[in-house]
């Protein structure tokens, strides 16, 4: 045998096992993302006594968008026209970069914590821009209001996710999550603090009650729709679907990090559809859990949204200060 073939058979079998990934958790993403928005309705119907949307019905809304015609304001610049392929493209990203199913892949070797918040603040920014381009009250009403809230959210999410990265030593997700699975259960303050906080990061960054309202458009409480209102057609499909991506973004962040268990460690069959099994079990839980609070809670004042994050940077930093103070640090 040849070194020299050797080596390019091991290469391309290690770039095609990587593609083979990346596309699997893709679609994962994508496919799913819908999926579970529409659970999220469903729940939140039955608990108000209604009988809710079909479990299609997320599909056939971006469906009839992608089909309509995307109309754009004549006052609209070349930003407004990219901002939905920047937003959606940043998600999708940032999706990848978070461990699904399974550890340990190739692509997950820049499954870093700072390069997610990046992706995601990338988004963000053109989101913001967009909303102020066309020159309305409303998007330049959004945009400041989603700055706040991202300037406030981002440092927390940092320390929730860095606590943990002190322990495993590392600030990639993949390797937190297999220290996690390594060391077992160990109930810590610390993560307890974390997850708390990431859960208020969620819970804002996603346009959730009681930060916001998804399904409003009442404009003196709009957050993320008043960015949004100026789009139509595919554009405002990209948008929606961007969305529907980080809310099981966020979901995905939540249980596989700080509830690891299921996960694969291996590449086998067994392994990855367990694994694919624990995270969906996860999901719906995550999903009722929401829907209860969406049902029992209402929307807060807007003025009050910067005392629920500051309440979320509070206890990401306990977690922080628990960490050093009763682990050593170690």
């Amino acid at each position: 045998m040849v070194p020299g073939n050797s080596g390019g058979v091991v290469v391309g079998d290690l770039v095609n096992l990587s593609s083979g990934w990346v596309l699997l958790q893709a679609a994962l993403f994508l496919f799913g993302a819908p999926l579970l928005m529409a659970w999220v309705r469903r729940v939140k119907a039955r608990l108000q006594n209604r009988r809710g949307p079909g479990w299609l019905q997320p599909y056939r809304d971006l469906n009839k968008l992608f089909a309509k015609e995307a109309l754009v304001a004549h006052t609209a610049s070349e930003l407004f026209r990219a901002a939905p392929y920047v937003v959606f493209a940043t998600t999708l990203l940032a999706c990848l970069g978070v461990p699904l199913v399974a550890v340990g892949q190739p692509f997950t070797a820049v499954a870093d914590v700072i390069v997610l918040v990046g992706f995601l603040a990338l988004g963000r920014f053109f989101l913001a821009l967009a909303g102020m381009d066309v020159g309305t009250a409303f998007g330049g009403m959004g945009a400041s209001r989603e700055m706040l809230v991202s300037a406030l959210a981002e440092p927390a999410m940092l320390l929730a996710v860095f606590t943990l990265a002190m322990t495993a030593h590392s600030t990639n997700l993949s390797s937190v999550i297999d220290h996690q699975l390594a060391f077992g259960l160990v109930l810590r303050p610390s993560y307890l603090f974390a997850l708390m906080a990431l859960v208020l990061v969620a819970v804002a960054e996603t346009g959730r009650i009681p930060v916001d309202n998804p399904t409003t458009h009442l404009e003196l409480t709009m957050i993320h729709e008043a960015m949004i209102l100026e789009y139509s057609g595919r554009h405002l499909a990209l948008m929606e679907w961007a969305a529907q991506l980080k809310l099981m973004l966020y979901g995905v962040l939540i249980v596989n990090v700080f509830l690891p268990w299921g996960i694969a460690r291996e590449v086998s069959l067994a392994a990855v559809s367990f694994g694919l099994f624990a995270v969906v079990a996860k999901l719906l839980l995550l999903g009722v859990l929401l829907a209860v609070t969406e049902t029992v809670l209402a929307k807060m004042r807007l003025f009050r949204a910067p005392q629920f994050l500051n309440f979320s940077l509070l206890l990401a930093l306990l977690g922080l200060l628990s960490h050093v103070i009763l682990e050593g640090g170690a």
